[in-house]
């Protein structure tokens, strides 16, 4: 039995394991509370790069969580790190929302939309055919094609949304180029999370509601894993993979349930 005392990092997802869009988890508030009360290191990983840290950080405030914007560390950073060190001071055309932008920008990374090094492409409302067909063209005359995160969707309140693997794969198909991914599973993200965190992967636990991106990217970088099922997996779910979590729990409530029995 997975141990949740002994662990010193904890390394959450958020869309179905704190929330499912405005919505909060039951479980959650009590959950946070534990974490802080027990001076747990914890960071917020999220594939979603829409939104910035302060951002996440506001979302949670008005669901009447106190969570501090270094505790959240997003796809769209993980991206602008990745191009940052792969060709600083690089351009790129960007089909995304203002956490990309802004992580980009910050990044030195300019944007350009004649002859970038690089198409990136994040969960965008203004995603249209037109922006398809500019990244399309730009790709086939040589820029890099850069995703986010190949999640292919996320839950929302009223079922599932596309996500950026989804947005991601027209290009994909109409250049016959691969896109490579910068958030989970990409151990690059998960290996930033524990530096952050400055935990070993043997002291840290993953938890997330997908087999293929939370737990996967946990398990491979050596961390415990939790399966929860308040997001997109089911118990089925676990028949579809050839890899099994540490645990699986009905959402980070029980954890704080299992913690306490086991100190009794």
């Amino acid at each position: 039995m997975l141990d949740f005392n002994t662990k010193k990092g904890f390394i959450c997802d958020m869309d179905g394991v704190i929330y499912h869009g405005n919505q909060i988890l039951p479980g959650v508030r009590e959950f946070i509370q534990w974490l802080q009360d027990n001076r747990k290191g914890y960071l917020f990983l999220t594939n979603n790069s829409g939104l910035t840290p302060l951002e996440l950080h506001n979302k949670l405030l008005r669901m009447g969580m106190e969570v501090p914007p270094e505790h959240f560390y997003t796809s769209a950073l993980a991206t602008a790190a990745f191009l940052k060190d792969q060709k600083p001071g690089c351009s790129a055309y960007v089909i995304g929302e203002a956490g990309l932008l802004n992580a980009l920008y910050d990044a030195g990374i300019v944007m350009n939309d004649v002859d970038p090094d690089y198409v990136v492409v994040g969960e965008a409302k203004s995603y249209s055919l037109e922006t398809l067909t500019v990244a399309t063209n730009l790709v086939m005359k040589g820029a890099k094609l850069i995703g986010a995160n190949s999640d292919v969707s996320g839950p929302i309140e009223k079922g599932i949304a596309p996500a950026c693997g989804a947005l991601t794969a027209p290009i994909e198909l109409a250049t016959g180029r691969k896109a490579y991914f910068c958030g989970k599973p990409n151990p690059l993200m998960m290996r930033t999370g524990l530096n952050i965190l400055g935990c070993h992967s043997a002291e840290a636990v993953m938890v997330g509601d997908r087999m293929d991106t939370d737990v996967i990217s946990g398990l491979e970088s050596g961390m415990s894993t939790v399966l929860v099922l308040s997001g997109i997996s089911t118990r089925d779910t676990l028949n579809e993979y050839a890899y099994r979590p540490s645990a699986v729990l009905d959402g980070v409530g029980d954890i704080v349930k299992l913690a306490k029995e086991s100190q009794k």
